[in-house]
């Protein structure tokens, strides 16, 4: 898997609200805030689904109802097609 380029995820950001590129951190990084815990750990549960088959698995941190997200892909030192699908995937399930 390869790294997509700065253009590519200042594409990305352009398109998806509230998502940011940490360079330090080589991730796109974004928090959720959703009504209440149940309603954070239930899109927790459909993003863990879809994560588990596509194989690639989001760094991220809840309390009550905030998740604070960091996607990157590892095994490529930064970020790729993986973890923009993630995201958008992510989007969707809101």
């Amino acid at each position: 898997m390869s790294l997509i380029n700065l253009d590519e995820i200042t594409n990305f950001l352009d398109e998806m609200d509230g998502w940011e590129n940490d360079q330090n951190r080589r991730t796109l990084i974004k928090t959720f805030k959703f009504k209440d815990f149940n309603e954070a750990f239930s899109w927790m549960t459909k993003v863990a689904l879809y994560a588990e088959k596509a194989n690639h698995h989001p760094e991220w941190f809840n309390v009550w109802n905030r998740v604070d997200v960091a996607l990157t892909t590892h095994d490529a030192g930064g970020i790729t097609s993986k973890d923009i699908k993630l995201a958008q995937f992510m989007e969707k399930a809101r």
